[in-house]
């Protein structure tokens, strides 16, 4: 389908419904019947959804509960859910009809609408088309062509969707390879979580549980769209603000799930006319990268309360007994605070001094306080002085480490955060390398490999010569889109390890096989019997998942195996790994994560309970795995997180890319936003009216988007529409991954690499 099919005749109008509630319930119903399914059969298999007798959701990342609701899925799991189990299947005869050079004009929706991925297939580069190949001979033919490279040019990419056991086998076959070069979603997401915290707290993931929330007094939300990514979180929100707890919340555009939420569980909630409860209690529009200046305004204000106490001999407002006994820092951090600029705060965050100091007051007051956060925070220049800035916030009042608090990161990818857990990670020191050499008998690099834009750097400038790819859609999701993938035809070898069909894998290079995988929700049974998963949620909760339904081919392979068999065609005899004996029973593989991870003993007695197990994190109980032994206040290099980009609101504006209501991640479900109430296209660039009127713009305008950078790149994104939407003004916002184009590659985290897809300077052209 070419992208005029879908752009005729879109609406955008606002969307004054609450998230949740009926429209929910109909999404839901509409894809399930379009994926071939029935609403009986849907409802049986989201009855088994984060159950503990059940699958861990293929969507989302957040918190499985030991006691769920009765129905423990959202709108967009569900929709996972259907999208995985669909009818429809791009088999044999799919490939054999389709020339890959005319699928390439396909939108990324139709590629996946074509179901789910049969039989393995090899590249034929004569035909211009993908053909069947033996499980047997393409492992043969994949192990000979990685034996023929430099380790050092070959990229072990992971996706945030491999369980714990696959990404743990997939590092070791890396490993014993020859290199760290283990990319993975976290490098695109989260990465300046994974840095920052372990500078401040000592440890690279929240500290945050489920039962937190039902303790807490404050909420915050900075840069996270919770209705859209993580709607399961709606029911924590919900709860608290039941109980009058304040939610405050800052984002650049209004999202309905944390405006206005119906529970679709609740019957008087669903039977009411009123407009569901009220998520937020201050919701703040806050200019991207204006995040360091409004929490430098309500820490700015707590000092002032608290000097205000001294002087009255009352008591204090800070937690001076918690910063003395726990921080490092402090000082610095205070002198620094006090001398911000309230002027500064002001233009920077777009907030007012009275609602900062409003809110400000409101957080010296409460008792137990907990910061979550998205992409809004991380993907950013100074993405990871983000997330400290917020840890500083929460450290003033001693609000880490107790009941009721914490910092608490929103993960993506249902898996990215255990990934890294077991070893999926460029960073050598951040891997058990000693004990893989102990336990497996062979030598592991200790030499650092590439993380996700190293990755990219090396496939643009030849340097990576072979790409494998343990599910994700890499080429789509990362930035210069527009170069990576004519780059990309110029690989040796890729492998695609995949249950849909993406457009990464219709870049072949050289030589290119696209391997059938069983998806989370199938059965695996291997010769010990059926076989279960675990993966690890936001939380840092570690869950086990169960395959309910019949495979959707008899010639698809699990995760495990397909790893395993490529292992012994091209390490064969390299180390003491017992890849037969893992894939024949997955407790095996459970039982070598629990010897290398203290985190993980008695893993197989634990995993499958109620609500999981949770990791040993010190920071959880106030001790400090960083260099001063401390909690650290680390003072921000200043208020803008992006003060080398040029955007002056008048000709060159700040671009933020965003995910719609019907998309996780790269996978498009549809081309409705219903809960921003745009209908029937992605092609939208959302705009301020005062910055439209401006520039003479109208709704429905047709403009291009070109990249505002001095590199000699051109940069350009042509035929979209223009719409007036309540976002501040010298901002606009659009989808990703279409605007991935417009993103540099060396525009990222300057610690992290972190690509800062939060804060892209353009200029807007008007098409003639």
């Amino acid at each position: 389908m070419k992208r005029s099919e879908i752009t005729d005749h879109p609406t955008v109008k606002p969307y004054t419904s609450p998230s949740g509630g009926w429209g929910s319930l109909k999404s839901v119903t509409e894809k399930t019947l379009a994926e071939g399914l029935s609403v009986e059969t849907m409802q049986k298999m989201v009855a088994k959804q984060n159950k503990a007798d059940g699958y861990m959701c293929v969507s989302c990342a957040w918190a499985k509960p030991a006691e769920p609701h009765l129905a423990e899925f959202c709108e967009n799991g569900a929709k996972a859910t259907a999208w995985e189990i669909t009818r429809k299947r791009a088999d044999r005869d799919f490939f054999a009809r389709n020339k890959v050079a005319d699928l390439r004009d396909w939108t990324d929706h139709e590629l996946e609408k074509q179901g789910r991925l049969t039989t393995p297939m090899r590249y034929d580069k004569g035909l211009d088309q993908y053909v069947p190949v033996k499980w047997e001979d393409a492992f043969r033919e994949i192990g000979m062509e990685l034996a023929g490279l430099d380790p050092k040019s070959v990229v072990f990419y992971a996706s945030g969707r491999a369980a714990l056991e696959t990404s743990h086998m997939w590092g070791l076959l890396a490993r014993i390879y020859g290199n760290n070069n283990l990319p993975d979603s976290s490098n695109m997401c989260h990465e300046s979580t994974s840095v920052g915290l372990p500078k401040s707290i000592g440890s690279p993931v929240g500290t945050v549980q489920l039962d937190d929330f039902d303790a807490c007094d404050m909420m915050f939300f900075f840069g996270q769209n919770t209705g859209t990514n993580s709607p399961r979180l709606l029911h924590q929100i919900h709860d608290a603000r039941l109980r009058g707890v304040p939610v405050v919340t800052f984002n650049p555009l209004p999202e309905r799930g944390l405006m206005r939420f119906k529970d679709p569980q609740s019957p008087r909630e669903m039977l009411s006319p009123d407009e569901g409860v009220k998520m937020s209690s201050d919701y703040f529009a806050i200019r991207p990268g204006g995040d360091i200046a409004a929490m430098a305004g309500m820490a700015k204000h707590v000092l002032h309360l608290d000097d205000a106490a001294k002087a009255a001999g009352s008591a204090r407002v800070l937690d001076v007994d918690f910063i003395a006994e726990h921080g490092h820092g402090f000082a610095e951090f205070e002198a620094w605070l006090r001398a911000a600029d309230w002027a500064d705060i002001e233009r920077i965050s777009g907030i007012a001094r009275a609602d900062l100091e409003r809110v400000g007051a409101q957080y010296a007051r409460a008792e137990a306080v907990i910061g979550n956060y998205g992409m809004g925070l991380t993907q950013h220049r100074h993405g990871t002085q983000n997330v400290q800035m917020l840890v500083n916030l929460l450290l003033m009042r001693g609000n880490i480490g107790r009941r009721g608090a914490g910092i608490s990161p929103i993960r993506g990818h249902s898996n990215v955060q255990g990934q890294r857990t077991v070893g999926i990670t460029e960073k050598p020191e951040l891997a058990p390398l000693d004990k893989f050499k102990e336990f497996y008998r062979f030598e592991p690099p200790r030499e650092k490999g590439m993380n996700t834009v190293e990755a990219c750097r090396g496939i643009l400038d030849g340097t990576v010569k072979a790409f494998l790819a343990l599910g994700g859609n890499f080429s789509r999701a990362v930035p210069e889109t527009a170069l990576i993938e004519p780059a990309w035809m110029k690989l040796r070898l890729s492998v695609q390890i995949a249950t849909k069909l993406n457009r990464n894998h219709l870049l072949p290079g050289d030589v290119t096989f696209l391997l059938p995988c069983l998806g989370r929700i199938e059965e695996d049974t291997q010769r010990s019997g059926p076989q279960h998963v675990s993966m690890e949620d936001s939380t840092a909760c570690i869950h086990g998942s169960i395959g309910w339904r019949k495979p959707a081919s008899p010639e698809l392979l699990s995760e495990p195996k397909i790893v395993a068999e490529i292992a012994k065609a091209t390490v064969p005899d390299r180390s003491t790994v017992p890849w037969d004996e893992w894939v024949d029973d997955y407790s095996r593989i459970r039982d070598a994560l629990a010897r290398t991870y203290e985190d993980f003993h008695d893993f197989n007695e634990r995993f499958l309970v109620p609500g999981g197990f949770h990791r040993d994190l010190p920071a959880c109980r106030r001790e400090w795995n960083t260099e001063t032994k401390k909690a650290n206040f680390l003072v921000p290099t200043g208020l803008d997180v992006n003060p080398d980009i040029e955007v002056d609101g008048k000709t060159i504006l700040n671009l933020l890319t965003v995910r719609s209501n019907d998309q996780f991640n790269t996978t498009v479900y549809g081309y409705d936003d219903r809960l921003r109430g745009i209908k029937g296209t992605r092609m939208v660039i959302l705009m301020n009216k005062d910055d439209m009127a401006r520039m003479h713009l109208a709704n429905d305008d047709r403009i291009d988007l070109r990249t505002h950078a001095d590199d000699g790149i051109e940069r350009r994104v042509e035929d979209y529409r223009v719409h007036e939407f309540a976002i501040p003004k010298g901002a606009v916002a659009g989808y990703y991954p279409e605007l991935n184009p417009l993103l540099p590659l060396w525009h990222h985290d300057e610690k992290a690499h972190t690509p800062a897809a939060k804060s892209i300077p353009v200029e807007i052209i008007r098409r003639a």
